[in-house]
């Protein structure tokens, strides 16, 4: 189904004490979406203003599906990091089970307002069966890399999956941390794709030969340009994120952020091209222990993101699961503002499953800041009183059975 709806003008609220400071930037938003086969959606449509977005329904609806069709405007896989043959839509089988698939390859297509105009963005997976290639268009035209959906639109998100973050393995903080470069260096999504084809490319000769000197050193040059240039960005982000979580948000704990690992340290003594010239000798010498080990012992793949609750000191690994959330929400937030002031713009927000968990403090100081910062966060929960508080300050749409109707 369709909905438009505008936005109400309500009397002041507590949403609204903290109106008096800076103006909210100018919105990115999306203003159409479209989704063919996506899961469980055979098709939808929705028609939209740069409001919030609540949807609300029982789980299993298609809520999170929502979601993950708007991830994939930002380079990657996705909220999911689905296989894109995952993705499509598959019939049900008589005992409820999924089954082969239903109808073509997805596609997910939107209309995005920016501060530079309105665009169009098409992306799926390519039509030959089983192919894992995404295609991507922007305002009909192929892009070369999916690095292009980062020059125009940051996207950042929060999932219950993400509650574990600090608890598991650096893999997923990296590609966290990564996705919040991407607000602020469209090209990083591109170097860190090179970086990890170079990677792959040269652990897959050091197992299975030829030994080819040169096309060795051709691919740990690739490796130590993109590597160096990976952990700087990220080392700026972080000193940018850090300065910007020292300042709490209402009820939401102040974060510090830094950055760990050999190439990390690597920058912190030497100039970029001193540490390039450094990682590439040491890639060459690694090369016996590299290939004894399967796996390369060097390189920005193995850098880790800490973060520590301001106040106390305290590992995040170490607090309650309420306040390792509240910390996650934390750096979102300051990232959003760090958008806001240096791009004008605020990122796109995906936030599933976060005002459930949240106390009715900290869930009035999230909408708050959201509305305060003028971006389109989408929102989702089981029940629509999670978010009475947005009431004629977000669209509302209810989620069943993977059909959308404006509540």
């Amino acid at each position: 189904m369709r909905g438009d709806h505008g936005i109400l003008a309500l009397p002041r609220t507590a949403l609204d004490d903290d109106d008096a400071r800076a103006p909210a930037p100018r919105a990115v938003a999306v203003r159409r979406l479209t989704l063919t086969d996506f899961r469980g959606y055979r098709a939808a449509r929705l028609q939209l203003t740069p409001a919030p977005v609540a949807l609300f329904g029982p789980n299993g609806a298609g809520k999170t599906n929502l979601l993950e069709a708007l991830s994939f405007l930002a380079p990657g896989r996705g909220l999911r990091r689905a296989k894109l043959g995952e993705i499509d839509r598959r019939a049900r089988t008589r005992d409820g089970a999924l089954g082969a698939a239903a109808g073509g390859a997805w596609a997910v297509h939107a209309s995005v307002a920016t501060p530079a105009g309105e665009i169009e963005i098409g992306t799926g997976r390519d039509a030959p069966e089983a192919s894992e290639r995404r295609v991507l268009l922007i305002d009909g035209e192929t892009a070369k890399s999916q690095a292009a959906l980062a020059r125009h639109l940051g996207v950042i998100w929060l999932t219950p999956a993400m509650d574990r973050l600090f608890l598991e393995g650096s893999s997923a903080r990296r590609r966290f941390l990564d996705r919040l470069v991407y607000g602020f260096d469209a090209e990083h999504a591109q170097r860190v794709s090179a970086y990890e084809q170079a990677m792959r490319e040269r652990a897959r000769l050091l197992r299975d030969g030829p030994m080819d000197q040169s096309w060795l050193g051709a691919l740990e040059e690739t490796m130590a340009e993109t590597g160096i240039a990976i952990s700087a960005a990220r080392r700026e982000t972080v000193a940018r994120l850090d300065h910007a979580s020292a300042e709490a948000i209402g009820p939401f704990p102040a974060a510090r952020l830094s950055l760990t690992g050999e190439i990390e340290a690597l920058l912190e003594r030497l100039p970029a091209l001193g540490a390039e010239d450094e990682f590439r000798s040491r890639l060459k010498g690694l090369r016996g222990l590299d290939r004894e080990a399967g796996v390369t012992t060097l390189g920005p793949h193995r850098g880790d993101l800490v973060v520590r609750h301001a106040q106390t000191g305290m590992p995040a690994a170490e607090g309650s699961t309420g306040e390792q959330k509240a910390l996650l929400i934390s750096i979102v937030l300051a990232h959003t503002r760090l958008q806001a002031a240096l791009k004008d713009r605020a990122p796109l927000l995906l936030l599933d499953e976060v005002a459930a968990h949240l106390d009715a403090a900290r869930r009035a100081a999230l909408f708050r800041e959201i509305l305060r910062l003028g971006a389109q966060a989408w929102l989702t929960g089981t029940d629509a009183a999670l978010f009475e508080e947005l009431r004629g300050r977000a669209q509302f749409f209810s989620v069943a059975d993977a059909a959308l109707a404006p509540a």
